[in-house]
């Protein structure tokens, strides 16, 4: 009798062993797993594993906004650049193009999205519900450069991204923000030293390097591996802005030095000057932009943002540069449909071009065209009286955007070395004399127009 009980006894203590087993490898998968997302329910097509957990991150994450009634939409470049691809059939086929998860499982390690900022202001609540849903959260902040001014360096810091990370998938939440040259902004990704370095890797990310404008998009709701999603309704557009993004803002810790030692001209004639400067940049920009043509500030006009973030009140001109391979020939008749003349025209396509528009009364819009060498990029200078060619070297460059009178435009982003190239070591100093045949410090003569070529190439109105 005993031997009996003791097998039974045994019998029973497996099966309890066995249902505990067993209680234990579904509690996990049904419940631990879902918390923390290693394993997660299959996505139509799909592979299992860690494809299927980007998806449901993902998934949660739009829960989550959805939840706090937070518009949202999809930046990711990599995603982006798969539904460029097909965005016809997304755009025609409300279920999606394909059974399979095409899109948010592809291989990386986070997901990107932005926020307008002035569309959500109740972060407490979010983050609360986020750590419920099994969610950890990083959030960075920094100063806020559109409060700063002539006047007022505010220091006041702002939210600029958040990351939201789940078992091995993050999400990249980056906000954006409105400026008065009408576009969006957002700041770089700067980590506070008591951050943790390794959250995500912070390396990989595409938005935060720099910081970044882009125009504001027109968003398209489409759905996306089954899930409901806002994108850019051009999404190939959008990420040729992503490519060319990077923003530099105005120094104005730099300037308030510089009006330190050189106070600021506050008479009639400046502001007058300073005003209608502005009106014909805005005007020149927008005619450009109209006809997709790329510019920069250049000479003087840059001088004048980098310096002292304003227009030059005695610089009595306007100062654009365009690379030569933009050069479009509906360039002179468009200014001229905008109510500004032709001056002159000097040098031509191939050679020294350089266009000159009057504005009003005596302040004129100069636009330089420049060449590309191989270790250098140049642009032209022609004297009419003699025929006379100089040219004027600097070292190349790329363009970033900045904000400036109220306008989103182009700079070197090399601003530095732009600015020493034409105006040597001591661009610091005022100089209200100058002379554009000898003054700058990178001019160099040319040799002389041929007088065959003369009627082509020196043309005053």
């Amino acid at each position: 009798m005993q031997k009996i009980n003791r097998n039974v006894i045994l019998a029973l203590l497996s099966l309890t062993s066995l249902v505990f087993l067993l209680f234990q490898v579904c509690y996990y998968k049904f419940y631990l797993s879902q918390k923390n997302g290693a394993a997660f329910s299959k996505v139509r097509g799909s592979q299992s594993g860690q494809d299927s957990t980007r998806w449901h991150v993902v998934r949660k994450f739009l829960g989550l906004i959805s939840s706090h009634n937070i518009p949202v939409y999809l930046i990711d470049p990599l995603i982006l650049g798969l539904v460029d691809k097909d965005i016809e059939q997304i755009r025609s086929s409300p279920d999606g193009p394909s059974p399979e998860c095409k899109y948010f499982c592809a291989p990386r390690d986070f997901t990107t999205f932005a926020l307008l900022e002035k569309t959500w202001k109740h972060e407490v609540g979010l983050f609360r519900t986020a750590e419920k849903m099994g969610f950890q959260w990083l959030k960075i902040i920094n100063k806020d450069p559109r409060l700063d001014g002539m006047d007022d360096l505010s220091g006041m810091e702002i939210p600029l991204h958040y990351i939201f990370k789940l078992a091995s998938h993050a999400i990249h939440l980056v906000v954006f923000y409105e400026r008065s040259g009408n576009f969006l902004w957002h700041g770089p990704l700067r980590l506070k030293q008591h951050m943790d370095r390794k959250f995500v890797p912070f390396r990989k990310l595409h938005f935060g390097r720099y910081p970044g404008a882009y125009e504001k998009p027109e968003l398209l709701l489409v759905s996306i591996d089954d899930l409901k999603v806002q994108i850019p309704k051009n999404p190939s557009r959008f990420l040729e802005e992503v490519s060319h993004s990077r923003f530099l803002e105005c120094r104005y810790r730099e300037a308030r030095a510089f009006f330190q030692l050189y106070s600021d001209d506050a008479s009639l004639d400046a502001v007058e000057f300073r005003k209608k400067a502005k009106s014909l940049l805005h005007l020149a920009a927008l005619t450009l932009n109209n006809l997709g043509v790329k510019f920069w500030l250049s000479s003087g006009t840059c001088l004048g943002w980098y310096r002292q973030c304003n227009i030059i009140p005695y610089s009595k001109d306007v100062d654009l540069g365009i690379f030569i391979r933009d050069y479009k020939a509906d360039i002179i008749p468009a200014f001229q449909k905008a109510g500004l003349p032709l001056k002159h025209k000097f040098g031509k396509v191939e050679d020294s071009l350089e266009l000159s528009f009057q504005g009003e009364d005596d302040v004129k819009l100069d636009i330089f065209f420049f060449y590309e060498e191989d270790d250098h990029i140049w642009n032209g200078g022609t004297q009419a009286k003699s025929g006379k060619k100089f040219k004027y070297l600097f070292p190349k460059f790329t363009l970033c955007w900045t904000e400036f009178v109220e306008l989103k435009v182009h700079v070197p982003c090399e601003t530095l070395q732009y600015v020493e190239a034409n105006y040597g070591p001591e661009w610091k100093v005022p100089v209200k004399t100058w002379d554009w045949k000898s003054s700058p410090f990178n001019v160099q003569d040319n040799g002389v127009w041929p007088t065959d070529e003369w009627d082509n190439v020196i043309q005053i109105y």
